[in-house]
C-alpha cells in the first residue's frame, strides 16, 4: 500500500469574485505586502519546455515582441514554480492581506500559503486574484456616461473640453451641458476625476487569513507562472585536423532564460529542470496582459555557476549564487565552463532521394516511377562523443548549437552552421548538421526495374555517383532507403554496405581529390 503524508502548506481555491461576507465574530485588518517593504527571499525553478529553436531570436531582441498583441505571453512555452518567503503582520484573528508584486501570468489555482511561524493554527479562508490592471482602454470603458475633460492642441494654445463621454469609437464623443454633442479627434490629454473602483496598478493576491497567534509571521507562498522558459545555447569553434574528416571543437554553453511572466525576480535562487516533465492538458488562455517589448539581453559572467545533478528522471541545474531575472528580458548564464579540444569527425552524407519514401502500406510499391526523383546535395555533419575520455561526459540539455571556424588570414570567427540537439545523456553521440557541401555532389538514378506479379517479386537496380571536386580525399556515407516492401535482399552490389535498420543501408566510400565513385546495387523484393 502506498501511503502519502499530508503536508502543512495547503491548497488555496482560486476565485475572481469580490469578497463575500462571512459570519465570523471578529474584526478584520487589512495590509498591503510589497516585495520592497519586507524581508523577502525568492526561489525560482524554471522548466525547460521550449523546443530548441522554437523561439526566433528576433522575438527576444529589444523591441522584437512589440507587435505580437494581447495574450501572446501565454503562448511562450515554459513555466516556472515561484517560492517566496516574506514577513507579514497578522494583527487580528482574521486579517485581510494584499500580496502584490506577483507574476501577471500566475496560475492562481496553484497557489499555496503556509505560515512558518504558526503552521498548524494559521489558514487561508478565501483567496482572490485581482488582475484588472489600469490602462487607457479600461479607463475609457469605465467612464462611459461619466464626465471627463479632454485637452486638445490648437495652434500654440491648449483648449480644454468637458462633458459626458458617450463613445470612444472613431474619436471621443462628448455631450455638453447644453445637450450638444461634440466629436474630438487628435486629442493631447484626457483627465479623469478619479481612478474607478476595481482597477489596480499591479497584479495582487488577496487573502483572508485566520490565525490563532496574531502578530508577526514568516510566511511561504508558492505558485506557478507561465510565459517564462529556458533553453541551452551552445557555441562551438571548429578547427580542422590532419585530414578533411577530423578536427576539434571548443565548446561553451549558456542557459538562456526568457522572462515574460510579468514579474521581476530579484536576488533569486535559481534552478533549471532539463527533461520532459508531463503535465495535464491545459485550456488555452488568451487576453490576460499585453506582451511588452523586451528590455535587453543580459549576459551574466560571475563565479559560482550551475551545479548539475540527476533529479528523478530529469536533470537539475542549481545556480550557486543569487541572480536577478528582470521582467521583459532574456538573461544568459554560463551553463558549464568552456571545454577546449573536443575531438570530432566531419561526416558527409548523401541521401539521394528527393523526399522520404517509406512505403509499406497494404501492398508493395510496384510503380516504376515511385521514388526515382533525385537529389544532388551532399549534407555535412559534425559528430563527437559526449564522453569523459573526449573531455565532455556531461548531460547536455536540448538547445541551439552554433558553429564557427577561425579564418587564419585575419583571425576572425566565421559562422559555418547551426542546428538543434535534443536532451543528450553522457556517453552518447552528438550529431550536428552543418549544411550542404559545395564541392561534393551526388547523382542517383534508376537503371533497371522489373515486376513479376505472378511470382510476386520485384527487382530494382540503382546507380549512385559521388563526385569530389576538393583538393583532398573525402569520406562519404551513401544512405539508401529500401522503401518498396518489407521483404528484401541485396542481390548484387559493387561496394560493401552496412544494414542500419529494416529499411536503411549505408555505403561508406572514400573519394580521392577530383575523383568520382560509382555505386551500383540491385535489390530483390518479394511478397
Amino acid at each position: 500500500m502506498i501511503q502519502c503524508k499530508r503536508s502543512v502548506p495547503f491548497f488555496v481555491p482560486a476565485t475572481t469574485a469580490w469578497w463575500i461576507a462571512i459570519g465570523i465574530a471578529s474584526a478584520t485588518w487589512s495590509m498591503n505586502v510589497h516585495a520592497g517593504e519586507t524581508s523577502t527571499t525568492t526561489a525560482l525553478t524554471i522548466y525547460s519546455t521550449a523546443q530548441p529553436g522554437a523561439i526566433s531570436p528576433d522575438l527576444y531582441r529589444p523591441g522584437g515582441l512589440a507587435n505580437f498583441g494581447r495574450g501572446f505571453a501565454r503562448q511562450i512555452p515554459g513555466y516556472a514554480v515561484v517560492k517566496q518567503e516574506r514577513d507579514i503582520n497578522l494583527a487580528n484573528v482574521v486579517s485581510t492581506i494584499r500580496f502584490s508584486d506577483v507574476a501577471a501570468q500566475i496560475d492562481p489555482t496553484t497557489v499555496t500559503f503556509a505560515s512558518l511561524t504558526d503552521p498548524e493554527g494559521t489558514h487561508v479562508l478565501e483567496q482572490n486574484f485581482q488582475f484588472d490592471l489600469v490602462s487607457t482602454a479600461k479607463l475609457m470603458e469605465r467612464f462611459i456616461d461619466r464626465p471627463i475633460s479632454v485637452e486638445q492642441s490648437l495652434g500654440d494654445s491648449m483648449v480644454t473640453f468637458s462633458g459626458t463621454l458617450l463613445s470612444t469609437a472613431g474619436g471621443l464623443v462628448l455631450r455638453q451641458d447644453d445637450g450638444s454633442v461634440q466629436v474630438i479627434n487628435g486629442y493631447s490629454n484626457v483627465r479623469f476625476p478619479e481612478l474607478p473602483g476595481g482597477l489596480i496598478t499591479r497584479p495582487t493576491l488577496v487573502w483572508q487569513v485566520a490565525t490563532g497567534e496574531p502578530g508577526a509571521h514568516r510566511v511561504r507562498v508558492t505558485y506557478e507562472t507561465a510565459a517564462i522558459t529556458w533553453w541551452a545555447d551552445y557555441n562551438l569553434v571548429f578547427a580542422e585536423g590532419q585530414d578533411a574528416n577530423s578536427g576539434t571543437l571548443d565548446i561553451s554553453a549558456w542557459a538562456s532564460i526568457l522572462n515574460q511572466s510579468g514579474a521581476t525576480y530579484r536576488n533569486a535562487k535559481l534552478k533549471l529542470i532539463a527533461g520532459e516533465v508531463h503535465r495535464a492538458p491545459r485550456p488555452e488562455m488568451k487576453g490576460r496582459g499585453m506582451l511588452r517589448s523586451l528590455g535587453y539581453v543580459d549576459a551574466e559572467l560571475a563565479p559560482a555557476g550551475f551545479k548539475e545533478k540527476s533529479f528523478f528522471e530529469y536533470h537539475l541545474y542549481t545556480l550557486g549564487r543569487p541572480t536577478t531575472l528582470p521582467d521583459n528580458s532574456t538573461k544568459q548564464i554560463e551553463l558549464f565552463p568552456p571545454v577546449p579540444g573536443v575531438t570530432c569527425e566531419r561526416v558527409l552524407v548523401y541521401y539521394g532521394l528527393a523526399n522520404r519514401y517509406w512505403g509499406y502500406g497494404t501492398s508493395a510499391m510496384t510503380d516504376r516511377n515511385y521514388g526515382t526523383q533525385g537529389n544532388t546535395k551532399v549534407d555535412t555533419y559534425l559528430q563527437f562523443e559526449n564522453s569523459e575520455a573526449n573531455g565532455m561526459g556531461m548531460p547536455l540539455p536540448s538547445g541551439r548549437v552554433r558553429v564557427s571556424k577561425l579564418d587564419p588570414e585575419d583571425q576572425s570567427l566565421e559562422f559555418i552552421g547551426e542546428d538543434v540537439i535534443d536532451h543528450t545523456p553522457k556517453d552518447e553521440t552528438v550529431l550536428i548538421k552543418m549544411g550542404s557541401a559545395f564541392d561534393v555532389v551526388g547523382e542517383r538514378k534508376q537503371i533497371d526495374f522489373a515486376v513479376d506479379t505472378r511470382r510476386r517479386t520485384m527487382d530494382e537496380e540503382i546507380e549512385i555517383k559521388i563526385r569530389n571536386h576538393k583538393d583532398e580525399r573525402v569520406s562519404v556515407i551513401v544512405k539508401e532507403n529500401l522503401y518498396r516492401w518489407a521483404n528484401w535482399n541485396i542481390a548484387r552490389k559493387t561496394h560493401a554496405f552496412k544494414k542500419m535498420d529494416s529499411r536503411t543501408i549505408h555505403f561508406p566510400v572514400d573519394i580521392k581529390k577530383d575523383g568520382e565513385v560509382t555505386i551500383r546495387y540491385t535489390v530483390h523484393y518479394s511478397w
